[in-house]
């Protein structure tokens, strides 16, 4: 299903469920102005065709015990696909790292990495991250605090 083929419907149940994945079809169909079954088969479209990859909850993780949060610009002394794979085969091994970035410019990734706290975080640093192969140089910038975090996109709902 191409982004353009998205009715007013289609793009009005994805920011729905984008805002709140767990609430029932039912009131998903009333909140988008359409039968259960019609949003039911809508959604089930929408999940095949890959525009709905899965269903999560949001955690506190200071709640959860993880009080730090890092984001870490990453060097690698090559830029061979193989190298690339290997590095973000070893990073999708981490649990720390919640997200992986290829990037272009002075670092190759971004990774942003959650730690009970900062000597969680430093000995993650010490023994795997800069212990990896090809690894050359880690520039560490500690969160302060989050003035936004929305995940998704930005759906216009009135686009015709």
């Amino acid at each position: 299903m191409r982004r353009n083929a998205l009715d007013r419907i289609d793009r009005a149940i994805l920011s729905d469920l984008q805002a709140d994945g767990r609430m029932t079809n039912v009131e998903l169909a009333d909140r988008v102005g359409v039968s259960a079954p019609s949003c039911l088969r809508r959604v089930r479209t929408l999940e095949q065709a890959g525009l709905i990859s899965g269903y999560h909850a949001n955690l506190d993780a200071a709640k959860l015990g993880f009080s730090v949060t890092v984001f870490a610009q990453v060097g690698l002394s090559s830029q061979h696909d193989a190298d690339l794979q290997a590095f973000e085969d070893l990073v999708a091994s981490w649990p720390e790292v919640r997200e992986c970035y290829m990037l272009t410019g002075d670092a190759d990734f971004l990774l942003k990495i959650v730690a009970a706290d900062w000597e969680s975080y430093q000995a993650f640093l010490t023994t795997r991250l800069t212990a990896a192969p090809t690894v050359t140089h880690v520039k560490s910038a500690l969160v302060y605090r989050t003035a936004k975090r929305l995940p998704g996109v930005p759906i216009d709902r009135t686009q015709r």
